[in-house]
């Protein structure tokens, strides 16, 4: 059975049953039974026409569906409209299942959800494994998210932002579970990009490649984490690299500027550098002030705090560190690094300890913790 072809023709079918006028809900049941039959009877008779035939069985399946239901008499025109057997239509409304998936009245968690399963193909189980949640809590997730959306036509015109928001926030989950959250974030987004001719679409495609072009330097042997300027730039992506820089330089082109393509500029400088010390920090400052025009993020600004340290020195990081809330995630583990490079490593020690007991996680407190202890040995010596 090709699975890849299955997820790849899910939401086609999805997007036909729903733009014929069933409800989302429902054709979202109606296209996993017709999945179910396509992995009993394809091994043995695959059809000339894929598509087609999941259409067919799954419309089949929702007439059903529609006919025992208690409101038969008003969805009676959808039986009367079944179309003549053939191949499917042409037509690819994928990308209003992004829209639709990306609605704004569904919590981000709840998108995310929906995308991966309406878009992505993913069952339920394999959602749920990837946030570490109970099949039955995500499947509460996915069922909330569809009754929210039900009703809602695909002829409007869908917020794209929204829709690169929702892949971006698949991309952060990280690579939990029996599906790779990080590869299918890039799959969906290569999709989208087929189908939309958006400068940002390309600056988010961009963006993952060049960070997932750095994940296999981004851990050591034993789980711990790796900065950026202690990695194996060896084990680099290179091609990944390259079809990222491409993508970045092609929307940069069109001079229509997002936050997107501006991260992405950031990340290409560094990916660009042979190594850490030839890393162009003052041209990475100035993407840095870009991105802050586009979106005034405090998150941003501290990151251009280090950037502003390593272009211009540890007294100027802290000058611009200065400017912003110390209560920021990670504010603290940017103070104690800048305080180490200024050469006060007591006080950088210090925060290292404090930054630890903050981290969101387990890797990065035991990497700060390790931060912490190296100092203070340094001290005693």
């Amino acid at each position: 059975m090709d699975e890849a072809l299955l997820r790849s023709l899910t939401p086609s079918v999805l997007a036909v049953l729903v733009r014929r006028g069933a409800d989302f809900a429902a054709a979202e049941d109606a296209v996993q039974d017709a999945l179910v039959e396509a992995v009993r009877v394809w091994p043995a008779d695959r059809p000339r026409d894929p598509k087609g035939w999941l259409v067919t069985v799954a419309w089949r399946r929702f007439l059903d569906a529609t006919r025992a239901d208690a409101a038969r008499r008003r969805r009676e025109d959808l039986v009367e409209e079944e179309p003549a057997a053939g191949p499917a239509t042409s037509v690819d409304d994928t990308l209003q299942l992004y829209f639709l998936c990306a609605h704004p009245l569904l919590t981000p968690s709840s998108a995310v959800a929906l995308t991966l399963r309406a878009v992505g193909g993913l069952t339920t189980r394999q959602i749920a494994q990837a946030y570490l949640v109970p099949e039955a809590t995500m499947a509460q997730r996915i069922s909330r998210a569809k009754r929210t959306v039900s009703g809602v036509r695909l002829d409007r015109h869908g917020d794209v932002a929204t829709v690169l928001r929702v892949l971006y926030l698949v991309f952060n989950e990280g690579y939990s579970g029996d599906v790779d959250l990080v590869a299918e974030a890039i799959r969906l987004t290569r999709q989208l990009a087929a189908q939309v001719d958006h400068p940002e679409v390309a600056g988010l495609l961009a963006l993952m490649l060049l960070h997932h072009a750095r994940r296999a330097a981004r851990t050591a042997p034993d789980g711990s984490l790796v900065p950026l300027a202690e990695q194996d730039r060896g084990l680099w992506d290179t091609t990944a690299i390259a079809e990222g820089v491409a993508i970045l330089q092609a929307a940069l082109a069109r001079d229509r500027l997002g936050e997107f393509q501006a991260q992405a500029a950031i990340a290409a400088l560094h990916a660009d550098a042979p190594t850490a010390e030839e890393t162009d920090w003052v041209q990475i400052v100035e993407w840095y002030d870009e991105l802050a025009g586009l979106t005034d993020s405090p998150v941003v600004r501290l990151n251009r705090a280090v950037a502003v340290g390593e272009a211009d020195g540890p007294r100027a990081g802290l000058a611009a560190l200065a400017e912003l809330d110390d209560s920021l995630p990670r504010h603290t583990a940017v103070a104690a690094y800048l305080h180490e490079r200024d050469g006060d490593l007591a006080k950088a020690a210090r925060l290292y300890a404090e930054a630890a007991r903050k981290a969101p996680d387990l890797a990065e407190r035991d990497h700060l913790t390790r931060q912490a202890a190296r100092l203070n040995t340094r001290g005693r010596r």
